[in-house]
């Protein structure tokens, strides 16, 4: 991320309404960031390939591509967080975007300061105490600085937030942790006991790492009580 240089932090806004993309981009730009825009989900996916931004702001409903489709083919190539931008009653497209590999959600209309909140949360990653900690658990290998993850030496592609949960999940391997506190540090927003994006990226997860959906036994689901990394299980 640049933000271990000057360079400012690079955000893409793809949204095919002008209006809407240009009054993010200035609000975005009043608070320091780089803002780029597409309006056409096939351009935005090779503008992403090519420019590599630190965040991306992705609408649902696009020309060319849609933002599904858009965020299903970039996580081949881009790990970095997505938030989709979805429509005020679409909970089908909240659920599809999470399980495409989007970070976050927001529903239409936007709201600047939430919108700001959510592009800082997914920013300002948690990481151990020591960012120079490697996380090594059996053949499990995780680096969270040059933010690469290895499995009985096999590189795995995971998306920004999918790494930093099994990161989170990692460094607390042994102990259950709830969604409650999944979603605080994840999202940095209250669990509504609704909210499915952990579950999907848990989901996600354990398919990349080879855990059974049925009977999991790397990720564990512990019944009242979570989620919990079973230590003795890589």
């Amino acid at each position: 991320m640049n933000t271990e240089t000057e360079q400012p932090i690079h955000i893409m806004v793809v949204e095919d309404d002008e209006s809407l993309a240009a009054w993010i981009a200035d609000y975005l730009n009043s608070h320091e960031y780089q803002v780029s825009v597409a309006t056409r989900g096939d351009d935005a996916l090779e503008l992403i390939r090519a420019d590599d931004p630190d965040l991306v702001v992705l609408d649902v409903m696009l020309p060319g591509l849609t933002g599904l489709e858009v965020c299903e083919q970039a996580r081949e190539f881009y790990s970095r967080p997505i938030i989709m931008l979805t429509a005020q009653s679409e909970e089908d497209d909240e659920i599809r975007g999470l399980e495409t590999g989007a970070d976050d959600f927001l529903a239409k209309p936007v709201k600047p300061k939430v919108l700001l909140a959510r592009i800082k949360a997914l920013l300002r990653r948690d990481l151990p105490d020591d960012p120079n900690h490697i996380v090594r658990i059996g053949g499990l290998y995780i680096d969270p600085v040059s933010r690469t993850l290895t499995l009985d030496d096999e590189d795995i592609n995971l998306s920004s937030h999918e790494f930093d949960l099994l990161t989170l999940l990692a460094t607390q391997a042994g102990t259950p942790v709830s969604r409650e506190q999944l979603i605080s540090q994840m999202r940095g927003i209250e669990y509504d006991g609704l909210d499915r994006s952990i579950d999907i990226s848990i989901s996600r997860m354990r398919k990349k790492l080879g855990d059974a959906a049925t009977a999991p036994e790397r990720i564990k689901t512990i019944r009242g009580k979570g989620y919990m990394l079973a230590p003795d299980a890589w």
